[in-house]
């Protein structure tokens, strides 16, 4: 059967910080444009492999390439290992209409060989600091949007979006604006939650964090003496720790959204994608930024720390000690914060795909 519409290539694999506002925008094109195809670039090793096709969509996947942060072997044959993986992105994205990315390794490749293949781009940073992938791509397009305001480089310009949300996510946002309390309220006995107890809620992330769990493991005798009921996301290849008394552990909560909007404070790492979610539904969090990478994850937070809904401390400090001094602090901002989400904007992905359409309209830039 002849396919009559345009194609899209997304292209942002390896963590769920690229993956799920892809999704997000590609669902939200889908929508309105169900003649058009939106396929997926990726990897093999990354978790577009499963959740690309569990939401619906087409996944094309290139050789992984990450950029070496410190002179290895791996440095040397980088450059070889990199052309490889662009002229494997350049079979899915020739004569294609459009490449939306999102960053990560597989979007450097993407952009060059959509330039290469004269494609127009779209980019999307949802970080506050600029990965060094879509620094690259905006070498070729001038269709640039973040989530946050950019205070330099190219990204200065680009259209503020906001962060596409999930559409669980995004869906209890609208339920909580109409009563938060109630909403919270709900959301506390969706998740079997004591509605008289303080809940602390632990993610690190869909892998999870050994260093964090093991943080948690030793302050949890503390945590339950101050009458906390607490839920921890370990993560998915991390052995499970024995229920205890108010101590619930699960390798991953799939109702996120409601364990966001049900807990009193959040102890989680602050990628984008947290920061924005905990930002729409979240009362209070404690965020550890993870140490690696070009450093995004310790600005993520900064316009939650702006409004008193958020401590950041780094990897090194948090301790069983700290987390055992500062909690109580923490649930204090919590109670003392109005009851009503923060989250302003939920056009984000029409924001995007309007930027879609002027791309194809205008063609790949000069």
């Amino acid at each position: 059967m002849t396919h009559l519409g345009k194609t899209i290539v997304f292209a942002g694999g390896g963590t769920a910080g690229h993956i799920e506002p892809a999704l997000a925008v590609a669902r939200g094109w889908r929508s309105d444009h169900p003649q058009d195809e939106c396929i997926f670039l990726g990897t093999d090793s990354g978790l577009e492999k499963s959740l690309i096709p569990a939401a619906g969509f087409a996944l094309s996947t290139i050789p992984k390439v990450p950029m070496p942060r410190k002179l290895e072997l791996s440095t040397l044959l980088f450059p070889a290992r990199f052309i490889r993986s662009i002229f494997a992105a350049k079979r899915v994205i020739a004569n294609k209409d459009l490449v939306v990315g999102f960053g990560g390794y597989v979007s450097a490749p993407a952009y060059l060989a959509a330039a290469i293949s004269r494609v127009p781009i779209v980019i999307h940073d949802a970080n506050s600091t600029i990965g060094w992938a879509n620094k690259l791509g905006a070498l070729f397009t001038s269709h640039l949007a973040v989530s946050q305001r950019v205070d330099s480089g190219k990204f200065m310009n680009a259209t503020v979006t906001g962060l596409p949300l999930r559409q669980d996510v995004e869906l209890s946002v609208q339920a909580s604006r109409l009563d938060w309390a109630q909403a919270r309220s709900d959301a506390r006995q969706r998740m079997g939650w004591n509605a008289h107890e303080p809940t602390l809620l632990i993610l690190g992330g869909s892998q999870g964090s050994v260093f964090m769990n093991q943080v948690i493991a030793k302050s949890l005798d503390a945590l339950q003496k101050r009458g906390f009921q607490v839920i921890h996301s370990v993560g998915q290849k991390n052995l499970l720790p024995q229920n205890q008394g108010g101590y619930k552990a699960t390798n991953y909560i799939n109702d996120v959204a409601s364990a966001y909007l049900g807990a009193d404070v959040v102890i989680a790492r602050s990628g984008a994608v947290t920061c924005a979610e905990f930002g729409a539904l979240g009362k209070m969090a404690i965020f550890v930024p993870l140490p690696i990478g070009n450093g995004e994850q310790s600005k993520n937070a900064d316009f939650l720390v702006k409004e008193s809904r958020a401590i950041v401390v780094k990897q090194e400090e948090f301790t069983s000690q700290w987390l055992e001094t500062n909690i109580d602090r923490a649930l204090k901002q919590s109670k003392d914060l109005p009851q009503e989400s923060m989250w302003n904007d939920l056009a984000s992905v029409e924001k995007i795909c309007q930027m879609m359409r002027e791309a194809m309209s205008n063609g790949a830039d000069r």
